[in-house]
């Protein structure tokens, strides 16, 4: 892992990654960044890594083959760390072509390219021979499995049983993964995390969408009875997770990455307004959305045993200084939640913002 490709990493988790990752290891060479940019895209996020000498921006599409063969052979990389995805079920409920043809075309790119720069003989359909050391790292979800009922947790062997667009595109990702370490014998694994949370999120998704609300005093929508349960992981927490795979994982296995956090929507909503001193008042309750899944629950013990990594976060300390970081950081919320996303929300929740 001297040589890395991160794609998505001006996004929420990817960006918090190349954060991580540049912090703590002297060993890497180079750490290419390839983002087209999209609403969740944002390079201020990465404004305290933007002058080390390792580190390298590009502004692209994960679907561009040309460009995806251009900057292997420009860079010479060992390692892909494959973030880059349309990522909010919601929007995958309007968008649903979006969703397929970047997470699983792009997907599908990313792997031919690697598996045709490292294997040793790219012309011998035959050759399971690649360069040493060579890793591709698909960072999935564990909506691909689904939903569960009251009991029992996800594990790396419950069968994939999507609900929403979003979950079948990467569903369908991780499958042709998988595809390729079977077909082609291509070095890769597969990380499926729970629910993150953490700094630089974009406030579409329920965490930050509620701390924004509530610190202007505005509606703040649930969807149903707001009881879908879900697992919530640190996105540090996460990005030490992706790490260990890194370092540690056996080729061609899947890792689980939970926080042993199990809560329910409304319950973190109070919280957020317990913690900033508003009213419970300001809970709207909207309609819910199709196919809402009504609980997640990760099941970590092999990543926690194999490889030897733990959640360091409690939910209660994480959620303090990801309240913190958002009160810190106005202006970055107030520049991410202008234009577009103004009206992709009245769209979603039928609110004025």
């Amino acid at each position: 892992m001297r040589k890395l490709l991160v794609t998505g990493g001006a996004g929420f988790i990817g960006s918090n990654f190349i954060q991580y990752l540049l912090g703590r290891k002297q060993e890497i060479e180079l750490l290419v960044n390839l983002d087209l940019l999209t609403y969740a895209g944002n390079l201020e996020n990465l404004k305290s890594v933007e002058h080390d000498p390792r580190y390298c921006f590009i502004q692209g599409d994960i679907r561009n083959r040309a460009l995806v063969r251009k900057l292997f052979d420009e860079y010479g990389f060992d390692t892909v760390v494959h973030f880059a995805a349309e990522s909010h079920v919601d929007r995958s409920i309007v968008e649903p072509e979006l969703f397929l043809t970047t997470n699983i075309v792009g997907t599908q790119t990313l792997l031919d390219v690697a598996k045709n720069y490292w294997k040793i003989h790219p012309e011998d359909k035959y050759s399971r021979e690649y360069r040493p050391g060579v890793i591709y790292l698909q960072v999935s979800t564990d909506e691909v499995y689904g939903a569960l009922g009251r009991n029992g947790m996800f594990t790396e062997t419950t069968p994939l049983a999507p609900n929403s667009p979003y979950s079948a595109s990467k569903a369908s990702a991780d499958l042709i993964v998988r595809a390729y370490h079977e077909t082609y014998g291509l070095p890769v694994n597969i990380t499926r995390c729970s629910n993150n949370y953490g700094s630089y999120q974009f406030p579409e998704k329920l965490i930050p969408l509620m701390i924004h609300n509530a610190l202007y005093d505005k509606p703040l929508p649930v969807y149903g009875d707001g009881m879908q349960i879900r697992d919530w992981l640190h996105v540090k927490d996460h990005c030490a997770g992706i790490v260990a795979v890194l370092e540690k994982g056996e080729v061609g296995e899947v890792y689980n990455i939970g926080g042993n956090n199990e809560k329910a929507n409304l319950e973190i909503v109070r919280q957020i307004l317990k913690e900033l001193g508003k009213p419970d008042s300001l809970i709207t309750h909207v309609q819910d959305r199709p196919g809402h899944d009504r609980r997640y629950a990760i099941d970590n013990t092999k990543i926690t045993t194999h490889l030897g990594w733990k959640p360091s976060y409690t939910f209660e300390q994480g959620m303090a200084e990801t309240i913190r970081w958002y009160l810190d950081n106005l202006d970055w919320v107030e520049h991410v939640t202008s234009g577009e996303y103004q009206k992709y929300y009245r769209k979603m929740y039928l609110l004025d913002t």
